[in-house]
C-alpha cells in the first residue's frame, strides 16, 4: 500500500510537470478565442519561444533574459497572426497553420546557423535554467505526518517557478474574464462584436489585446519546455502540445477551470503511459509503448472531431469583423 501510494504521488507529480505547458497554452487559447480569433498557432508560438529562450539563456547565462526574449518573440508571432486575421481579415486557420510551419522550419535553420548542432542548442548549465525550488520543513512533515510528507516532498515541493505560474495563470484568467470590465468586453467581442462597436469600443483594439496576452502565455510555455523541464532546445520539442492544449480548451468549453482539469487529464494520461511501459498485466500482457504514447494524441483527435457533445463556441469566432458605415 505504501509503495502504491508513493508511486501514485509520483504519477501526480509527473502529471503536473507535463500539464504545465498545456495550461499556459490553454489559457492563451481562451483569451484569443473568447475575442473571436481562432488560434491554431499556439504550437508555433510555443516552439519559437522555446528556441529563443534556450538560445538567449545560453548566450547570456540568464534564464530570465531568455524568458523575456522568448515572450517578446511569441508576442511578435501573435501580432503577425493578428495583422493577417484582424487587419486584413484573412483565414484564421490558415494563418495559424502558416505560423506553425514557419516556426518548425525557422527554429531549425537558425539553430544550425548559430550553433551547428543539427538544429539543437547547446546544453544549458544549471545557472542558465529555472531550477526546482525545495520548500522548507520537508523532514518535519516526513517524520510527523508520513502520508502528507510524501505529498509535500514530491508533489508540492520540488517544482520550478513556472509550474506555479501556470496554476496562478488559471486564477488570473478567470478573474480577468469574469470579474473585470475588460473581460466582459472581451467576451462580448467574441459573441457580438457589432454591439461592442456600437458602444464606442474598438473591436480591433480588443482583439489585438487578447492575442498579445495569448502571446505572453505561449511564450511562458515555450520557456518552460527549454529552460525549466529541459536543458536546451530540441527540434520539434513541442511535439503537438499546442494542439493538445487546443483540445483541452475546447473540452473545457472555453472556461479556465474546466480547461485546467482537461490539461491535467492529458498530463495524467501521458504520465501513466510513461510509468506503465514494460509492465506485464494479467490477461492482456504488456501494453505496446507506441499505443501508450499515442493515447493523448488519439484523445485530442477525438475531442477535436466533435465527439464530446454540447460544446458551443463563441458565436463570432473565426468571423472577421467588418465595421458598418
Amino acid at each position: 500500500m505504501t509503495d502504491f501510494w508513493f508511486q501514485f504521488v509520483l504519477t501526480l507529480d509527473s502529471t503536473l510537470r507535463v500539464a504545465t505547458p498545456l495550461i499556459f497554452c490553454a489559457m492563451a487559447g481562451i483569451f484569443s478565442e473568447r475575442s473571436g480569433i481562432i488560434d491554431i498557432s499556439l504550437e508555433g508560438k510555443m516552439l519559437m519561444a522555446a528556441f529563443v529562450a534556450a538560445a538567449v539563456a545560453y548566450g547570456t547565462g540568464s534564464p530570465w533574459i531568455g524568458a523575456v526574449a522568448a515572450v517578446l518573440v511569441s508576442i511578435i508571432a501573435s501580432l503577425i497572426h493578428g495583422f493577417a486575421c484582424i487587419i486584413h481579415r484573412g483565414n484564421q486557420v490558415i494563418s495559424g497553420l502558416a505560423i506553425n510551419i514557419l516556426a518548425s522550419g525557422l527554429t531549425v535553420i537558425i539553430g544550425i546557423a548559430l550553433f551547428r548542432q543539427g538544429g539543437l542548442t547547446p546544453t544549458l548549465t544549471k545557472t542558465s535554467r529555472f531550477n526546482s525550488i525545495e520548500l522548507p520543513f520537508i523532514e518535519f512533515f516526513e517524520l510527523h505526518t508520513p502520508i502528507f510528507g510524501v505529498i509535500y516532498k514530491h508533489l508540492i515541493s520540488g517544482h520550478n517557478i513556472l509550474v506555479w505560474a501556470a496554476i496562478v495563470s488559471v486564477g488570473i484568467t478567470y478573474y480577468i474574464l469574469f470579474k473585470t470590465t475588460f473581460g466582459l468586453r472581451l467576451r462580448a467581442v467574441g459573441e457580438k462584436p457589432e454591439a461592442i462597436d456600437s458602444a464606442g469600443i474598438s473591436v480591433t483594439k480588443m482583439r489585438f489585446q487578447a492575442i498579445i496576452i495569448a502571446g505572453i502565455l505561449c511564450g511562458l510555455a515555450g520557456v518552460y519546455l527549454s529552460t525549466a523541464t529541459g536543458a536546451g532546445f530540441v527540434k520539434e520539442m513541442t511535439a503537438g502540445k499546442g494542439y493538445i492544449a487546443l483540445a483541452a480548451m475546447i473540452f473545457g468549453k472555453w472556461r479556465p477551470v474546466p480547461a485546467l482539469f482537461a490539461c491535467l487529464l492529458f498530463g495524467f494520461l501521458e504520465a501513466v503511459a510513461t510509468r506503465i511501459q514494460g509492465i506485464e498485466f494479467i490477461l492482456i500482457g504488456e501494453i505496446s509503448s507506441d499505443l501508450l504514447i499515442a493515447l493523448p494524441y488519439l484523445l485530442t483527435v477525438i475531442l477535436l472531431a466533435g465527439f464530446i457533445g454540447g460544446v458551443t463556441p463563441p458565436r463570432a469566432i473565426g468571423q472577421p469583423y467588418i465595421k458598418e458605415r
